[in-house]
């Protein structure tokens, strides 16, 4: 029978449990959300599950909510319907900024330990974009590992070629290149899933994340679609996150496609993806050196040598340029709340002080 170790369970989180007097609730991973509903996994099965009333009005913001990999504690109210009354502390959360929503972030996956990032070989193969999710990875303490798919569509020394790309640009971290086809490459990517560990896929539609975990998992778990040959791209089959446990004891959650992937507080997360331009930073004429046109400036210096590459560059500036926006809107998001609640306080103000003047009329 399945343990709720084997789901990836801790000391940590039982402690917080009976810390919290949550110890009559039952324990459950959330597998699955859409809309706030939920599908909670425990040892024995999965409940459709949603938030108790006082958990929803008590929440400040979105991520207060549950999330696809989080812990809660559960009470079952009917057969395989169940009510979540807490969320455990996270252990790590990935994040990006919410498509849409200037200054507002979305939870991908919570308690993860490693992240895959996914992209195939043959079509948008983008280093700029493993940069992207790696700043993501690093700014949630989640180790990444590149895997390259689809290999069978290209010849050996043009393989190669890619894979050298990728390791000339992002240094120390493990690069597979695969085929879900012909199972190429799979074995060694098998061998690195550690018992009791959570990964995740990050990566856009149409690249194989769900035949990936199709073969990971031994068995057909989530459905698969062709590329459109008129656009090229991968159509969206997996609309929800999953959450499977596999066959030799790791914990694989699958994610949607995502096109947009815009950082939020990437902080360390931009410091350790160019650590080396962050190095060169340092020695710097000026210390506020934005590294664009300056004179002095070590980093245009190391671009103009070939010692840091043209285009890791550019991309090290754009992202910088979208965490400093996305740091303003997010001031400017907390300035309209706070305005917003002050407006709301006195409004209720006025109306107790008119319904106090209404009350001692109707006495008098």
């Amino acid at each position: 029978m399945m343990e709720l170790e084997d789901m990836g369970y801790h000391s940590q989180l039982e402690n917080y449990r009976k810390d919290q007097k949550l110890d009559s609730f039952g324990v459950g991973r959330v597998v699955s959300e859409h809309k706030e509903r939920y599908v909670v996994k425990t040892t024995e099965r999965e409940y459709d599950a949603e938030i108790i009333g006082n958990l929803r009005f008590s929440a400040s913001n979105r991520s207060d909510f549950p999330a696809v990999g989080d812990w809660v504690a559960i009470s079952e109210y009917d057969d395989h319907k169940a009510l979540i009354h807490a969320v455990f502390p996270r252990q790590t959360i990935i994040e990006r900024q919410a498509v849409g929503k200037q200054g507002e972030k979305q939870i991908i996956a919570t308690n993860i330990d490693h992240a895959f990032i996914v992209q195939a070989v043959d079509r948008d193969f983008n280093i700029n974009r493993i940069e992207r999710y790696l700043t993501i990875c690093y700014s949630s303490n989640v180790n990444p590992i590149v895997i390259l798919t689809k290999i069978d569509l290209l010849d050996e020394q043009k393989v190669t070629e890619i894979v050298e790309s990728v390791h000339q640009r992002i240094k120390n971290i493990p690069v597979f290149a695969i085929s879900n086809e012909t199972q190429a490459g799979l074995p060694s990517l098998q061998k690195l899933i550690e018992k009791g560990k959570t990964y995740c896929m990050l990566g856009s539609s149409g690249v194989g994340k769900s035949t990936l975990l199709n073969n990971l998992s031994g068995k057909h778990m989530m459905k698969t679609d062709a590329i459109s040959q008129s656009t090229n791209k991968g159509r969206h089959v997996t609309s929800h996150r999953e959450l499977i446990v596999l066959k030799n004891g790791g914990i694989l959650i699958d994610n949607p496609g995502m096109r947009e992937v815009g950082i939020v507080d990437a902080g360390h997360g931009l410091e350790t993806t160019f650590d080396n331009i962050i190095s060169l930073s340092k020695n710097c004429k000026f210390k506020d050196c934005t590294h664009t046109s300056e004179i002095g400036c070590a980093v245009i210096e190391a671009v103009e040598k070939g010692e840091i590459d043209q285009k890791a560059y550019e991309n090290f500036l754009k992202m910088e340029r979208e965490q400093e926006h996305f740091e303003l809107s997010v001031l400017e998001k907390r300035k309209k709340d706070k305005e917003f609640g002050k407006m709301i306080r006195n409004i209720k103000h006025d109306i107790i002080k008119i319904s106090s003047k209404h009350n001692k009329g109707f006495k008098s």
